[in-house]
C-alpha cells in the first residue's frame, strides 16, 4: 500500500489529513504551494486536472474531490479500524446521508454567509439580503444536526467516526471564521468539543503550531 497525500493546510485538504490522522495509516505528504502556483504545474495537473488540492495517489491511482476522498478512505481503511460502517449496512446508508448532507445542505449556507458577511470580503463583493437568508439557513441546519446528536450521540451512531471528524472539523472551523455563537447548540457543543479532543485532532494543531 502507498498513498501520497498532496496537501495545503490553509485549504479543504485538512479534512482529509485529519482523516488520515484518525486512520493513523502510513503515508506521504507533499506540500503544494498554492501562493507558488504548484497547483498549476504540469505534473501536478496530471493528478488532478482542476488544479486543486486536496488530492491523494494510492498505490499509483490519483484521487480528487475530498468527500470522495473521505469515502474512499472510509471503505478502505476505516471499516477495520471501527471508524466506518460496513459497507451495505444501515449505519453505512447513514454515514453516506450525512457526509453528503453536511457538504451541501450545511456547507452551502455556511459558506455563503461567510462570503457575504465576512470583512475579509471585500464590502463591494458582499450582499447583506444573501447574507441574511444564508444565516436563517444555517441555523435550520444546525438545529438539524444539533437533533441528530442528541438522538444518537454521534452523527452515524453512538460511536465517533470519519463523518464525526470530517463534518465537526469543518463546521468547528466555519463557525469560528463567521464568528457564529452556537453555544444554544447544546448536543453540537458539546460534539463540538468532544471532537477538539480527540488525540488526531490535537496532534494535528500542534504540527500546523510548528510548522
Amino acid at each position: 500500500m502507498s498513498i501520497t497525500f498532496y496537501y495545503n493546510p490553509m485549504s479543504s485538504a485538512s479534512r482529509v489529513q485529519l482523516t488520515l490522522a484518525e486512520l493513523d495509516i502510513p503515508h506521504e505528504k507533499v506540500f503544494v504551494d498554492l501562493q507558488a502556483k504548484d497547483q498549476r504545474k504540469p505534473e501536478f495537473l496530471k493528478l488532478n486536472p482542476n488544479g486543486k488540492i486536496p488530492t491523494i495517489v494510492v498505490d499509483g491511482q490519483p484521487m480528487f474531490e475530498s468527500i470522495a476522498i473521505q469515502i474512499y478512505l472510509g471503505e478502505r481503511y476505516g471499516v477495520e479500524r471501527g471508524l466506518w460502517p460496513a459497507v451495505g449496512s444501515r449505519e453505512h446508508m447513514q454515514a453516506l446521508t450525512w457526509l453528503c448532507w453536511a457538504q451541501v445542505s450545511l456547507g452551502t449556507p455556511l459558506f455563503t454567509y461567510m462570503h457575504n458577511a465576512s470583512e475579509q470580503v471585500p464590502a463591494e463583493a458582499r450582499n447583506a439580503v444573501q447574507a441574511e437568508r444564508a444565516l436563517a439557513e444555517l441555523h435550520e441546519a444546525l438545529a438539524i444536526l444539533d437533533a441528530r446528536l442528541g438522538e444518537t450521540g454521534n452523527i452515524v451512531h453512538d460511536k465517533w467516526t470519519l463523518v464525526d471528524a470530517d463534518v465537526s472539523s469543518v463546521l468547528g472551523w466555519g463557525l469560528y471564521m463567521i464568528k457564529l455563537d452556537a453555544s444554544k447548540y447544546t448536543h453540537l457543543t458539546a460534539w463540538l468539543e468532544r471532537a477538539d479532543s480527540r488525540p488526531a485532532a490535537r496532534a494535528l494543531r500542534e504540527a500546523h503550531q510548528q510548522a
